[in-house]
């Protein structure tokens, strides 16, 4: 498939393209590398009438500049580069190697452990709520598990929040936004059309725990649709220990509150969402400082990372449909220490061609 560019065109003197990761309805996303800093992600818009067009699309460049937090995604710079197609537009931002949370599930048949589900369900009410306190509000109107990317570090999971290319400011008198997500995260009131608040965000954050917890959506009765029932929202949704006996009673609570139908029973915004997770965690007696603000117990040298990312990746390059993810893995070790290219490289040439060892 042909995209805007191609391996080994260079965007800038310093920023050459590595391969292309995918694209959405408006724009490609690649990985690229730095000549000084290494690997980053690149997302270019497809279509652009004009510079004014160009400079609409990366107002989510600048809006995430104004959002910095270790559970949202990093930008590192924006501008223009010449196509194929003519000019547009671009930014650059962290390159997270381990996927989304939809790689996550697939990692954790039938249901992701509890304790990953609750640490990652923190940093994402954590991200969202740095968004949620800016005046106006600044709301993601796209929570999905495709935008929350989860990198593996050696205090556990790591979430950046990403794509806010749907993310809007509030009005400042009415705190609302004009109705905007995908359709399988959108809240009852978002489906009507109505205006978009905070809360339409905790809807979407309530349904990413409840899949993660019982690999169903909270609504699904096995029609054609799993994500919203024939009957509606008319009636709540099973609480999540029905699936899945690790869920305590606490937990169900918090995640049928965020997937309450009426949004004035929800948790108003993200930020309330997330001091309820920390309750939760200090009454049941962990006391544990959520992933994304710790410091490493113990410093890992950087060839024994290596090491380990490189064993994991041709495990998991034995698992069925896992080879891209094996590959990221491997450039991840290499990246680390490049004396593990001539031993892995040709591995990782392979796996992308979808060959298994």
């Amino acid at each position: 498939m042909t995209g805007l560019l191609n391996r080994g065109d260079h965007v800038t003197d310093t920023l050459v393209v590595d391969r292309r990761l995918g694209e959405g309805a408006f724009a490609e996303v690649y990985r690229v590398r730095h000549a000084h800093l290494g690997p980053q992600a690149l997302k270019i818009f497809k279509r652009v009438a004009s510079v004014e067009g160009t400079k609409a699309l990366l107002g989510e460049a600048q809006l995430l500049s104004t959002l910095g937090h270790p559970n949202i995604i990093r930008v590192f710079d924006a501008n223009t580069v010449r196509t194929p197609e003519g000019m547009r537009g671009y930014f650059t931002m962290e390159y997270i190697p381990g996927g989304n949370l939809e790689q996550l599930i697939r990692e954790h048949r039938p249901a992701v452990p509890t304790e990953i589900v609750i640490t990652v369900l923190e940093q994402i009410a954590e991200g969202l709520a740095i968004a949620h306190d800016q005046t106006p509000p600044v709301l993601h109107r796209d929570v999905t598990l495709a935008n929350i990317l989860v990198g593996r570090e050696d205090t556990g999971p790591r979430v950046r929040i990403s794509d806010f290319g749907l993310a809007k400011r509030a009005d400042p008198v009415t705190r609302l936004a004009a109705a905007q997500g995908t359709y399988a995260f959108m809240a009852p009131e978002v489906l009507r059309n109505e205006d978009y608040s905070c809360a339409g965000d905790v809807w979407s954050v309530g349904t990413i725990a409840y899949l993660l917890l019982t690999n169903r959506f909270p609504f699904d009765d096995d029609g054609p649709f799993p994500w919203f029932s024939r009957t509606g929202f008319s009636r709540g949704p099973l609480p999540p220990s029905s699936y899945n006996p690790e869920v305590d009673a606490e937990l169900d609570r918090l995640v049928l509150a965020a997937l309450e139908t009426d949004q004035r029973d929800r948790p108003a915004t993200a930020r309330v969402l997330a001091d309820a997770l920390r309750e939760r965690r200090a009454a049941a007696g962990d006391d544990r400082t959520p992933v994304s603000h710790a410091e490493p117990a113990t410093t890992v040298p950087p060839c024994e990372r290596a090491r380990r990312l490189a064993e994991a990746a041709i495990a998991l390059s034995r698992v069925p449909g896992e080879l891209a993810h094996a590959a990221d893995l491997m450039e991840e070790a290499i990246d680390i220490a490049s004396a593990y290219r001539r031993l892995h490289q040709f591995r990782i040439e392979l796996w992308r061609r979808g060959v298994t060892l």
